[in-house]
C-alpha cells in the first residue's frame, strides 16, 4: 500500500505561543508569517504501522466539551470514531464490493451534544480522507448535519476535478438551498486535518495556505463556505504536538493537540474567535483502542458504553 510523503517544501516548525499571535497580527498590520524550521520529532509511519492499528476495528474517543452558543459556554461532550473503510472513489460513497476505482479510506465521525437552555444542539460531521494521499492529496468528502429544536441543516462537499463542489439545506430561507463550487485544486479542509495528523502529521500545511473553514463553524456562524487564506503552525511540547491553524482575516484560529508518536492520539483542541465569537474547547477523557462496535448492537452490549463515560449524561 503506498503513502505519499509531502517533502518539497513541507517543512515543520516549532514555534512559541508568541508565533501563533504574530500571525493574528498579520492579518492586521501585513506582517507576514512564514514557515522556517525542521522539527524531527514528528516522523512518517510505515506502511506496517498504518496496516497493523487502522485495519484492526475502530478507535472511539469521548471528550469533555465546553461549546459556547449565544454567547455563552455550554457544557457537553464529543464523541470522536476514527474507522477505515473501502469507498468508491466516483460516486463517492461507501463500497459494497471490491472492484476497481475504490480506495481505503480513514473516516471520522466527529459528534457533539450540548443543551442550550431547555433544548439541545447535536452535531455530526463526517470526513472521508484516503489513506493513500499520493493518489488522492485531500479529502474526497464531507457532510455536516446540525438538528436543534428550532430545525437542522445538511451540507456536503465533494472534491471534483475543479475543486470541491458544496451543498446547503437549511430551514432558514438565506440558507435553504445552495449550490456552488469553490475553485481550486489546492483548498485544504479544515475539516480534513484531523484526519491527516492521524494519517500523517508531517504532511499536514505549513505556513500560509488556502483553506475552506470548518464546516461546523460555517454553520453556527450562518457563513456562505469560501476558501479562507490561513497560516499553520506545528509547535512541540515534549510527548505532546500542538497543530495551529489561523485565519488573520477571521480573526479566528483553532489548534489540535495530539501526541507526537504514532498513532498520533488526539488529546483535545481549541476553537475561538470569528464571527459570534465562536469558541470551544474540548478534553479527552476516555478511549477505546479497538472496537467493531457496529456489532455490539444487542441490548447487553449498551454496558460497554460505561467504557466511555456514555450510560449516565456526562452534563
Amino acid at each position: 500500500m503506498a503513502f505519499h510523503r509531502l517533502t518539497n517544501g513541507m517543512k515543520l516548525v516549532i514555534e512559541s505561543k508568541l508565533r501563533v499571535l504574530a500571525c493574528f497580527v498579520w492579518g492586521i498590520t501585513g506582517i507576514a508569517c512564514s514557515a522556517d524550521a525542521g522539527n524531527a520529532s514528528l516522523k512518517a509511519p510505515s506502511d506496517e504501522q498504518i496496516q497493523n492499528f487502522w485495519y484492526d476495528g475502530a478507535e472511539i474517543s469521548r471528550f469533555e466539551l465546553k461549546q459556547e452558543r449565544y454567547g455563552e459556554a455550554r457544557p457537553g461532550y464529543a464523541v470522536f470514531v476514527f474507522v477505515t473503510e473501502p469507498f468508491r472513489t466516483t460516486t463517492q460513497v461507501k463500497a459494497d464490493t471490491l472492484e476497481p476505482n475504490t480506495t481505503s479510506i480513514l473516516k471520522l465521525n466527529a459528534m457533539r451534544e450540548f443543551n442550550t437552555g431547555i433544548y439541545e444542539y447535536n452535531t455530526m460531521t463526517s470526513i472521508f480522507a484516503p489513506i493513500d494521499t499520493d493518489a488522492f492529496p485531500h479529502a474526497l468528502k464531507l457532510t455536516t448535519t446540525i438538528q436543534d429544536w428550532c430545525g437542522h441543516a445538511f451540507s456536503q462537499f465533494n472534491l471534483e476535478d475543479e475543486g470541491y463542489r458544496s451543498e446547503l439545506r437549511s430551514y432558514f430561507e438565506s440558507h435553504g438551498d445552495i449550490n456552488e463550487t469553490i475553485l481550486g485544486t489546492d483548498v485544504w479542509l479544515e475539516d480534513e486535518l484531523w484526519t491527516r495528523i492521524r494519517i500523517d502529521p508531517t504532511e499536514l500545511p505549513v505556513g500560509k495556505f488556502k483553506v475552506i473553514p470548518g464546516s461546523l463553524h460555517l454553520r453556527f456562524a450562518h457563513l456562505r463556505p469560501e476558501a479562507a487564506l490561513a497560516e499553520g503552525v506545528i509547535e512541540q511540547n515534549g510527548k505532546l504536538t500542538t497543530y495551529t491553524v489561523v485565519y488573520p482575516a477571521l480573526g479566528r484560529s483553532l489548534s489540535i493537540d495530539f501526541d507526537a508518536s504514532f498513532p498520533h492520539v488526539i488529546r483535545g483542541w481549541t476553537e475561538s474567535g470569528g464571527r459570534n465569537g465562536t469558541k470551544t474547547i474540548a478534553k479527552l477523557v476516555d478511549r477505546i483502542e479497538r472496537s467493531y462496535y457496529w456489532s455490539l448492537n444487542k441490548p447487553g452490549d449498551s454496558k460497554l458504553r460505561k467504557q466511555l463515560g456514555l450510560l449516565e449524561d456526562p452534563r
